[in-house]
């Protein structure tokens, strides 16, 4: 029977959330956003790419003299640079419009600077100027070098591979540490876009006065995990339509987008990392949610609760001032007493375990404690809306509530 109560409450919360029109406006708002915002940058990257591909096409007629002896006169000639007669007068030559650009490279170009004039195309074409001559310099000195191993060396045009090692074994990079930060981020889009449906779920039978008559057929526990057990399934919706249009985006228009070209086949999926961080996340949610629940126990109405709502979400905040410390520090005291205070354990530890400085022995006391104080929370949660959900119109007193058995 409990159970049939159980999935009856899971069903009917999550079923009243979706139905909700308000709840579709608020969820697709954002992908509908990001939609018009990658329509832009597509429109966008387009135009600038046609543009880039027009001035390639596009020659830069400029004179020079060159006083170091370093410039390769036939690639000048391919760039568009024709050799400068009347050093005297280019200036002027260019001030009056008559002469695109003059390049002057001194005899000494470690003490002396290029000296570029040019005529003015625009703040942003201004810069082709300087860029030429750059490039007419560093692909000249690479034919006075005649070895391309060398030019690529004294340029910098070389890869290196790096490994290092932990407890004796290689140790990952970037590739393992994104695996487990998507808790993280799964934690913060979950918390923040439920958060006040968490109060909600209790405030809103409590202003439609029909809690009493809820009570005489539901236990309250029943009731408060089915709504928790709901919050957690519609958060799952939410996550999957925001995602969507990433995924999409990533897929099939990530060189129209200028999105990151990262690859995803080298992620590093280790099952430890990734059990911590799921065991975070879930003990997290809990122990949230539970705090969240309670609050829309005690409080009569949604305006009321949001007084106490916002500390709770600033606290989850707070790890993020002293993220440079959490991934250089992770032993300094600040870090240690984040990461075991229940309202920023879970976004710190799954930071650290992301970055892996998070070790056994602390992954399991943190882990023990969410769960822990999170099942206490929903068992407050729980006693209190069984005597705060009949308090209409004040505020329930902790007192009294705690002063009576469950």
């Amino acid at each position: 029977m409990a159970r049939h109560n159980l999935s009856t409450v899971v069903g009917f919360e999550f079923t009243r959330t979706v139905k909700k029109r308000r709840f579709w406006i608020a969820t697709l708002a954002i992908p509908v956003l990001l939609g018009i915002v990658f329509g832009l940058v597509f429109t966008s990257n387009t135009s600038t790419q046609s543009r880039a591909d027009a001035q390639k096409n596009q020659s830069l007629a400029f004179t020079y003299t060159d006083a170091s002896g370093l410039i390769d006169a036939k690639l000048a000639t391919a760039m568009g640079g024709t050799p400068e007669q009347d050093p005297a007068t280019a200036v002027e030559r260019v001030k009056a419009g008559t002469l695109n650009a003059w390049f002057s490279f001194p005899a000494n170009l470690t003490q002396e600077p290029v000296k570029v004039y040019g005529a003015d195309q625009g703040i942003f074409k201004n810069g082709s100027y300087e860029a030429v001559a750059k490039q007419l310099v560093l692909l000249s000195a690479q034919v006075k070098v005649g070895s391309p191993e060398l030019a690529a060396a004294v340029q910098g045009n070389f890869s290196t591979e790096s490994q290092t090692f932990k407890d004796g074994q290689p140790s990952g990079g970037l590739e393992t540490v994104v695996p487990p930060l998507l808790f993280l981020v799964l934690f913060y889009v979950v918390i923040i876009l439920l958060a006040n449906q968490m109060l909600a779920s209790t405030l809103e039978e409590k202003e439609n006065r029909v809690t009493e008559m809820i009570l005489t057929t539901l236990n309250p526990t029943t009731l408060v995990v089915g709504k928790v057990i709901s919050l957690f399934l519609v958060g799952a919706v939410q996550a999957l339509v925001f995602a969507t249009p990433m995924a999409l985006g990533y897929v099939f228009f990530r060189d129209q987008l200028a999105m990151p070209d990262f690859d995803l086949s080298n992620l590093q999926f280790q099952f430890l990392p990734m059990l911590v961080g799921a065991l975070l996340f879930i003990g997290g949610f809990i122990l949230f949610t539970g705090v969240l629940v309670g609050i829309g126990a005690v409080m009569p109405t949604a305006k009321d609760a949001s007084t106490v709502f916002a500390p709770v979400m600033i606290m989850m905040f707070i790890p993020f001032y002293i993220v440079t410390l959490v991934v250089s520090d992770p032993g300094s005291v600040i870090v240690q007493v984040f990461t075991f205070f229940p309202f920023t354990a879970p976004i710190t530890a799954m930071l650290r375990n992301a970055f892996g400085s998070l070790n056994g022995v602390s992954a399991a006391i943190v882990i023990v404690e969410l769960f822990v104080f999170g099942a206490v929370a929903l068992r407050v949660a729980v006693h209190l809306f069984r005597y705060g959900s009949i308090e209409y119109s004040r505020k329930l007193s902790l007192r009294t509530a705690f002063s009576r058995k469950s």
